[in-house]
């Protein structure tokens, strides 16, 4: 593995995390910001499209929207797979994604396993996320206390 390529992979890594964090804060400006000006952000579960967005823009609002309802959001990255080809590269990275909010005046927790795979570009010397399909393998909601 090259110095380049090494750097490459630590840059990604750096960019799923801070993706996943800025979605925590609710920063959706900054998150957006991570994605190319064009990006597509696309969400499967049980094998259909429930959400496809296209650009900064839509995806800023409609993470707002979906997220607004809950109180806290806590994204932990695990496992990731790289391939890295110049200036573009295809990644897999799991994500177990826990939201809390209060539904029906009890505060319910969410859990969910998403696999993402994502294209990534590189511009102007950093590297952004330029289409994401966010795999909802499963999910599972229960009454937190």
């Amino acid at each position: 593995m090259t110095t380049t390529e090494i750097q490459a992979r630590i840059s990604l890594k750096e960019l799923i995390d801070k993706v996943s964090i800025l979605g925590d804060q609710k920063d959706f400006q900054a998150q957006v910001a991570l994605f190319s000006e064009d990006a597509v952000s696309e969400t499967i579960a049980e094998g259909k499209t429930i959400l496809k967005l296209e650009g900064r823009k839509e995806m800023a609002e409609a993470f707002n929207e979906f997220l607004k309802n809950f109180e806290t959001v806590y994204h932990f990255n695990g496992q990731q797979q790289l391939s890295i080809d110049n200036d573009k590269a295809t990644g897999t990275v799991y994500c177990l994604i826990t939201l809390i909010g209060t539904e029906n005046g009890k505060k319910m927790k969410t859990a969910v396993g998403a696999i993402y795979e994502d294209d990534y570009i590189r511009e102007d010397g950093r590297w952004l996320i330029d289409r994401r399909i966010g795999h909802f393998k499963w999910q599972e909601k229960t009454e937190f206390h």
